[in-house]
């Protein structure tokens, strides 16, 4: 626009942009003032590119202090002159936003605020932002969002957890710890401590003197005849090595957001039986727990600016190691599993691509055990037959391979499925091999045997 006159070019932009507007009389243009004197109207050269016809029309009346006002029910815009005293008016925009959280942003948006009427309301169902701000406030909103507003990048966490184990045992010599450690002799030949005779009455029993011995009315000591009773002589013959060993692998894969846990578990549930007492007011009973057992791996990966990867690994191997019998005073003998539990946490940062290798969690139990009869297991030509030795060793050594790889766009591929086009099934009857015989359900004599 070239030296046109300010109405003439408000009124080409309002064409061009399609409102429906009216002017204000308090805008006097062209008009008789109170002294009689034509107000003068200001002309206009302008030249703006990449824009738009509404865009040149708010920025046209801003810089003649003129504004717009739009009635909502008719929507015809009226413009009138701009009070320099009246704050700006608000704008409400409503913005979905792609990736984001909708609490996540509204912190950031609610700071860059600066009238106080201004604000900023999350729709979480929609993922979408309600703002009411100034225009102003409205476009530095918009390149906030923008910038915040970004697809989270992912991360791919291969692991390879290798466990080996070697259990090797000997043993060799005689033990003759069955003979000689706990043998029970008892003096008598009446180990139950009752009558011999079962039709006899329990009243020709006075006293008993001492176990495994009675007295007898009729025939005074019973039995007549007594004697040494001994749990007699055994011993174990060992001669022999045994060896075993094992070598478990687990791969497991998971791909996680940026900054978000992943965890890992190949394990198996192992009940825990807890049994409650009865007492006289509350019967006794039992419950089932159950734990986890196996191999777990807990990641979580920051990805840093220099394409690296801040890991947070913490690996856990567990498994039942043996059964564990311990006596409670009067109240009995409880077992209970006991656990072998191998963990390590850690921090690193390791290059995309790259692979970090967690060692040092080896288990060596070495175990030796000697038995002799005492002076007989020192004579040189027949300790052997009176010397037992055994041993046994149970190494067993955990390592950790973690690979975190940062995933680019190019690495999606789509995946091609004709599921959602396939028709459904319109009849649930079973396979033509079912015939009569076969089928439970009653023979329907109305309709006719189709011939298959």
């Amino acid at each position: 626009m070239d030296d046109v006159p300010l109405t003439d070019a408000i009124k080409n932009l309002a064409r061009q942009a399609g409102l429906n507007y009216m002017l204000d009389p308090k805008i006097g243009f062209g008009q008789v003032g109170p002294d009689g004197k034509v107000i003068p109207q200001p002309s206009v050269s302008i030249r703006w590119e990449n824009i738009t016809a509404e865009q040149a029309l708010n920025a046209l009346l801003n810089n003649y202090s003129l504004q717009m006002v739009e009635d909502p029910k008719t929507k015809i815009a009226r413009i009138t002159v701009k009070d320099p005293a009246a704050p700006d008016p608000l704008v409400t925009r409503i913005v979905q936003l792609a990736y984001a959280s909708p609490s996540n942003i509204v912190v950031a948006v609610q700071s860059a605020f600066i009238d106080k009427r201004s604000k900023v309301t999350a729709d979480v169902r929609t993922s979408q932002l309600v703002v009411v701000a100034t225009e102003k406030e409205q476009t530095e909103v918009e390149a906030l969002i923008a910038k915040l507003d970004t697809a989270t990048k992912q991360v791919l966490i291969e692991a390879r957890l290798l466990e080996t184990s070697i259990n090797p045992q000997t043993g060799k010599g005689i033990d003759w710890s069955g003979t000689l450690q706990a043998q029970h002799l008892a003096f008598g030949n009446n180990l139950q401590g009752k009558p011999v005779n079962a039709g006899e009455s329990d009243n020709k029993v006075l006293s008993t003197l001492w176990p495994k011995m009675l007295l007898d009315t009729a025939r005074g000591f019973n039995p007549a005849t007594a004697f040494l009773d001994a749990d007699g002589v055994n011993a174990v013959f060992a001669f022999l090595n045994k060896n075993s060993e094992a070598r478990v692998i687990s791969a497991p894969r998971t791909v996680t957001l940026d900054n978000e846990p992943a965890r890992i578990e190949v394990t198996r549930a192992s009940p825990i039986i807890n049994v409650t007492p009865g007492t006289v007011q509350v019967s006794g009973g039992s419950s089932i727990t159950y734990t986890n057992l196996g191999i777990i791996l807990n990641v979580l990966p920051r990805i840093s600016a220099n394409h690296s990867v801040n890991l947070k690994v913490v690996p856990e191997v567990s498994r039942i190691f043996d059964t564990v019998t311990r006596s409670v005073g009067s109240i009995g003998t409880f077992q209970a599993d006991e656990y072998d539990v191998r963990k390590m946490e850690t921090r690193v940062i390791i290059p995309s691509g790259n692979t970090l290798v967690l060692g040092g969690l080896v288990q060596d139990d070495v175990r030796n055990s000697d038995t002799k009869v005492p002076v007989l297991g020192d004579i040189p030509l027949l300790k052997g037959a009176f010397h037992s030795n055994s041993k046994s060793r149970q190494k067993s050594n955990l390592i950790v391979f973690i690979t975190p790889t940062i995933i680019q766009e190019e690495d999606f591929q789509p995946t091609k499925s004709t599921f959602l086009k396939t028709p459904v099934p319109t009849s649930d009857s079973v396979d033509g091999n079912w015939s009569a015989w076969d089928d439970g359900k009653p023979m329907d004599w109305s309709k006719p045997a189709k011939s298959k």
